[in-house]
Parts: structure tokens; C-alpha cells; sequence
């Protein structure tokens, strides 16, 4: 199992570093999730990929700080940490919450350096900013969000809601999870200068293959989708077919920037 590199930032957990890395893939996990979903993705990369999971505060060695529950804050800081990178390139993946946050921040990047921010953006598990549909469950309690989150089908929700002593550790980042996507309303999209390749299961209702298309407003060059068997939580079933089909865009001539 890969063993994270303590990274420069409290934000960014390195998976796999590289001497002379060819492209930083950079993972946003969903809501409630951690960047240790990504730590066993290396070994289906090539050796030049680094692999870099982005940590949100309130969750592992961070779990002490403050949770971020407004998209506009969490993105900045991110792009600020991010920023650095940028004149290499960078492709950017997230799933579910994390394919808005991801959205998020290259359209900083971009805003910020007026030339191509990722290699490419991997959106996973999530519409893109024209069609969201915010959920009130934040609105509702915290036994909605619980409903919601067992309703997504994350395979290692059980574990945690049915602890007590896990669940009061871990609520207050779900909550402000919540309340961040809760809160991301719908707007026209702003097109980014890189690709988009969009990813959702064949069984999750919550983002069905027309929606997911979508994300094709939301660049001005190449996009391109795949639906892989399974719901919300496909990628848990099968993470070496996802990976591999990301290897295969970030192969050399195929990343932008």
C-alpha cells in the first residue's frame, strides 16, 4: 500500500512523487470522503503521474481544524495552494462533491494565469454548474444527512453511521459537506480552455448519462464521457478500470497545456 509523502501544504497528500514528473493529477474526494481514497491509484499510473489527493480541513491529521462549508472559499483556497503548479501541468479529478470543487478551481486557475490550468478535468459522479440540483438535506438535520448518505450507497458509510464514537468525529465535516453542495446553486457555465472527460454509473440516478453530457458546455475544446457498471460509488466497485481509462488521457500527447 502506498504511504502518503507529508506534503509542503496541510492541504495535498502525495501518493506517488516524481523526480521529473510529466503531470500532477490532483484528486478532490466527495462529500464526507478523504484524500486516502486515492492512496492505492499509483500502481495503475505510469511512474512519471504523480498522484496527489487534496485533504479538506475538519478529516484526518486535519479533523482539529475548522470545516469549510461555502464552495467560493474552499475553491480559492485550493487554487492558492494549487497556483504554484500551474506553469506544469496538472489534470484535475473529482468525484461527486468533489467534481464541482474540482470545476471550481480550474476555472480559478484559469482566471488567475489566462492560459490552460489542467492538462485535463475528470469529473466524476456529479452534473455540471448549469444543472445541479442542491439538496436541503443540510436544511433537514443531521438524520437527513445521514439518510442521504446511505441513499448515495458509499460502501464504507455503514461502518462509519453506525459508530457513535466514529460518527461524532466525523458529522461535522459531513454536515459542512453538505451545506457547501447544498448551497452550490445552478449558474450558466464558464467554458474552460482544457478538456473534459465525464464519468458516472449506469446506475446512478442522481447523474444519468444525458445529464452527465452536459459537462461538454463547460469547455471550449475536446469532451468526452463513459458510464461504467454501478451506482453512485462505480468507482469503489472497479477503481483499476476508471484509473486506467484516466492513464489513457494523460498519456504523452494526449494532455494539454
Amino acid at each position: 500500500m502506498n504511504q502518503p509523502a507529508v506534503a509542503p501544504s496541510r492541504w495535498l497528500r502525495w501518493y506517488r512523487r516524481s523526480s521529473n514528473p510529466r503531470v500532477r493529477l490532483v484528486c478532490f474526494p466527495h462529500a464526507g470522503g478523504a484524500a486516502s481514497m486515492f492512496r492505492d491509484w499509483p500502481q495503475w499510473l505510469p511512474e512519471d503521474v504523480e498522484v496527489i489527493g487534496v485533504c479538506y480541513p475538519g478529516r484526518q491529521d486535519r479533523v482539529m481544524e475548522p470545516c469549510i462549508d461555502d464552495m467560493g472559499v474552499l475553491s480559492t483556497r485550493i487554487a492558492d495552494v494549487l497556483q504554484p503548479f500551474a506553469g506544469r501541468r496538472l489534470a484535475l479529478f473529482g468525484h461527486s462533491m468533489g467534481a464541482s470543487v474540482a470545476y471550481e478551481v480550474a476555472l480559478r486557475l484559469q482566471q488567475r494565469t489566462g492560459g490552460v490550468p489542467a492538462g485535463r478535468l475528470f469529473v466524476s459522479g456529479q452534473l455540471p454548474p448549469h444543472r445541479v440540483t442542491p439538496d436541503d438535506a443540510h436544511l433537514r438535520g443531521d438524520e437527513a444527512i445521514r439518510d442521504e448518505v446511505r441513499r448515495l450507497g458509499d460502501p464504507n458509510a455503514d461502518t462509519v453511521l453506525d459508530d457513535p464514537d466514529l460518527l461524532e468525529l466525523v458529522m461535522p465535516a459531513i454536515r459542512a459537506d453538505f451545506r457547501l453542495i447544498g448551497t452550490y446553486l445552478p449558474r450558466p457555465p464558464t467554458r474552460l480552455s482544457t478538456p473534459i472527460s465525464a464519468y458516472t454509473g449506469s446506475e446512478d440516478e442522481d447523474v444519468p448519462v444525458e445529464g452527465l453530457r452536459e459537462w461538454a458546455a463547460a469547455t471550449g475544446t475536446a469532451f468526452d464521457h463513459r458510464v461504467s457498471p454501478g451506482g453512485h460509488f462505480y468507482l469503489l466497485d472497479d477503481p483499476e478500470a476508471l484509473v486506467k481509462d484516466l492513464a489513457g488521457h494523460l498519456a504523452v500527447g494526449s494532455v494539454v497545456g
